[in-house]
């Protein structure tokens, strides 16, 4: 006769052993991510600075890899804010305001300024040490991600209010360089009657990859992504636009504007099961 004790070990040895069992099926049957996503609700960049702590919320990650050197780079897109007379007593917003929005990649810094009029600030690049100091990288990774492979996963994800992360990957053969695009889905659209979706997301940073730069964060512009289908992705880029045909050519703003088209792989995942 087994004693009560020697009974508890084997009942717990045997369930430890379903339990290992099921969670090797459950990482067998999860298709594999190239870049596992991060978890943009908690994820932030974090500087050292004294005159100012700032930390960025990351609203988009782009990779960029390059076959040759087999290397890969991370650039992180965060949130957008505006100018600001930080910690003044009054009038926190400058007067003559303007969009802020930084990228970081390795060691430098590439801040957008989209003021009301064209502006040789709109682009600028500046090492850590010139900005904020050290970043600290503050990234939490997903901890349970499901790839919808089809429109009823997408639809039932959608319903489900699932938090959706989207990658759409485009490559240049001739320059051997590669992008993973990452971001939040911040619009699904749905169509039950055609059974199809479409994401609409930005900005991000859409990576030039026609020709190699001596500083590939120079490669980066500002964009919004858009797709439908797994093989294809629509984006707009942020440039100078001409107001309307009628103010002439000298009358430009920055806007999002003349779509492109490129070959891509898209993934939709979501973080959680459905």
């Amino acid at each position: 006769m087994i004693n009560p004790t020697r009974r508890e070990a084997i009942q717990a040895a045997a369930a430890s052993v379903v339990t290992l069992a099921a969670a090797r099926a459950h990482a067998a049957e999860a298709p594999a991510v190239e870049m596992p996503p991060i978890d943009y609700g908690r994820s932030f960049i974090c500087s050292t600075a004294p005159f100012n702590a700032v930390r960025f919320w990351v609203e988009s990650r782009t990779r960029i890899i390059d076959s040759q050197s087999n290397t890969s780079t991370d650039y992180y897109q965060c949130a957008s804010c505006k100018s600001e007379n930080t910690f003044a007593e009054r009038d926190l917003f400058m007067k003559d305001n303007y969009d802020f929005l930084p990228i970081l990649g390795k060691d430098r810094w590439l801040v957008f300024r989209r003021t009301v009029r064209l502006s040789d600030r709109y682009r600028t690049i500046k090492t850590t040490a010139e900005m904020w100091g050290e970043p600290i990288l503050k990234l939490v990774d997903a901890q349970e991600v499901t790839v919808l492979d089809t429109w009823e996963q997408i639809r039932d994800a959608t319903a489900a209010a699932l938090p959706l992360v989207t990658q759409t990957e485009i490559a240049n053969a001739e320059s051997g360089l590669r992008a993973i695009i990452e971001c939040p889905t911040k619009t699904m659209n749905i169509s039950l009657e055609k059974g199809l979706y479409q994401v609409d997301t930005g900005p991000v940073a859409f990576p030039d990859l026609a020709s190699r730069r001596d500083l590939e964060i120079e490669c980066l512009s500002l964009a919004f992504v858009a797709f439908n289908a797994p093989d294809f992705a629509d984006f707009v880029i942020e440039q100078p636009t001409r107001v309307s045909e009628e103010t002439g050519p000298d009358c430009q703003v920055y806007h999002y504007s003349n779509p492109v088209s490129f070959a891509a792989k898209n993934r939709v995942l979501a973080l959680g099961r459905l």
